[in-house]
């Protein structure tokens, strides 16, 4: 395939998170937040919830992208524990429920990528599970994270790239997976639109 790295990105996402991972591509990228729903219908397995909201979240800006060739990209992450979701907390109550179900054991973290093309609509859809372990923490500890506001409005009420990193014992897996986008996944996705994260010349 030929590559054309004039190829816009559009990143279907509000999150800064998401935002600064895009920018370590080094390509050019515009940004349009998805408002789409977030709700999933009962019985879903994790790799089904990330892939569809994934989708849902490009096709919602589909409209917003014009007329330009481009890519739009839409993400979505959950917190998995012995099958039960967990998603962003709803107020320091669930956090501190989260954090305490969390501590001392391993848990996966899903993430679902979706590809669009424009002009000509091809889709793609994938996802990557990475395997995260927590050290054991105290309820006092836990207390004095959620007082700092970093898990407010994260699956599973922390961050591995903030302070979240020091309850983190170990990780199997992609580490930008758990942030919320996998860099590897995604670059190989977009050299199916054409793009080369490398900037390598296609042949026929």
């Amino acid at each position: 395939m030929e590559h054309d790295n004039s190829r816009l990105i559009i990143l279907a996402s509000g999150s800064p998170r998401r935002r600064e991972l895009l920018t370590l591509l080094g390509l050019p990228f515009e940004v349009i937040s998805s408002d789409a729903d977030e709700s999933t219908a009962p019985g879903l397995v994790p790799e089904d919830i990330v892939r569809s909201l994934a989708l849902r979240k490009a096709e919602a800006v589909l409209s917003c992208a014009g007329e330009r060739a481009s890519v739009i990209v839409g993400s979505d992450t959950i917190v998995v524990l012995d099958g039960q979701v967990l998603g962003k907390p709803l107020d320091p109550q669930d956090s501190r429920a989260m954090l305490k179900l969390l501590q001392g054991r391993t848990h996966q973290v899903y993430t679902g990528v979706a590809c669009i093309g424009l002009p000509e609509e091809k889709t793609v859809v994938r996802h990557r599970v990475t395997s995260v372990t927590m050290r054991a923490m105290s309820m006092d500890e836990i207390s004095a994270y959620i007082a700092t506001g970093e898990p407010a409005d994260k699956a599973g009420s922390y961050a591995i790239q903030g302070l979240g990193s020091t309850l983190v014992e170990r990780i199997e897996g992609c580490y930008f997976n758990v942030v919320g986008l996998p860099l590897s996944l995604l670059g190989e996705m977009l050299s199916d639109f054409g793009i080369s994260v490398l900037g390598l010349q296609g042949s026929d």
